[in-house]
């Protein structure tokens, strides 16, 4: 949670621009599949002045999907909230799996905290109260560290995506994936900036430099999927 001021964040429109179309996904094909254990997480983070903020349980589907095609043993999640996410990510990995999770907001990680430990997949998280940055680097002072992630997750500051993804993109292995959320910023990308509310033009911003960006790296195929506030999924390629 880097960066985020309480006063000036809000919850993004729904990018499906009807209520009604987003309840019957999740009551027909996503909410009957979720874990208890991820519900129970989910219900408690509504309780967070900002629980609006945690991974949506339909991004969360699609995010279970891709790690059980990839068989993902070694991931990496850069903005942890409550833990949803990460949780979830524990949940659908093997057993002798590891996650390097990162976020200097400690206090938010501790309301998942008793449903991850509820949940048996404590051993597999390694939780790093600090901002992302410093460790990816220290990660990559090691060139053993280099390609050796299958699958990564990023829902943070979203004036440092690019910033993670030139990490990342050297961290993941070639075929792994990158996921980035809130990529479609509630759907303000496709409108002109005087359209959007003042507190959300910064962030638009970045997200519209990011997107641009990333849809120019020759080292990834990617996707645009607009659930949840919108995730984008990268392939490295070489």
């Amino acid at each position: 949670m880097d960066n985020i001021s309480k006063s000036t964040v809000s919850p993004n429109p729904i990018i499906l621009k009807s209520e009604g179309l987003l309840k019957y996904i999740l009551e027909t094909s996503v909410y009957p599949r979720e874990a208890e254990i991820l519900k129970e997480l989910r219900n408690a983070t509504t309780n967070h002045p900002l629980g609006f903020m945690g991974t949506s349980p339909d991004a969360g589907q699609l995010m279970a999907l891709l790690l059980k095609l990839l068989n993902a043993k070694k991931t990496i999640e850069i903005g942890v909230f409550t833990g949803y996410s990460l949780l979830l990510t524990a949940l659908n990995t093997p057993r002798d799996g590891k996650i390097t999770a990162l976020d200097p907001d400690r206090k938010a990680y501790e309301i998942g905290l008793p449903f991850i430990k509820k949940a048996g997949v404590l051993h597999k998280i390694d939780y790093i109260e600090s901002p992302a940055l410093p460790v990816l680097d220290k990660l990559l002072q090691d060139p053993a560290n280099e390609g050796t992630f299958g699958f990564a997750f990023v829902d943070a500051d979203k004036n440092n995506y690019w910033n993670y993804h030139e990490r990342l993109i050297k961290l993941v292995k070639i075929g792994g994936i990158v996921a980035y959320d809130n990529t479609l910023w509630g759907g303000t990308v496709a409108l002109p900036e005087m359209a959007v509310s003042e507190p959300k033009r910064e962030w638009r911003r970045f997200t519209l430099a990011f997107n641009e960006a990333i849809s120019r790296d020759s080292r990834l195929e990617l996707a645009f999927v607009s659930i949840g506030d919108g995730l984008t999924i990268c392939r490295r390629i070489r």
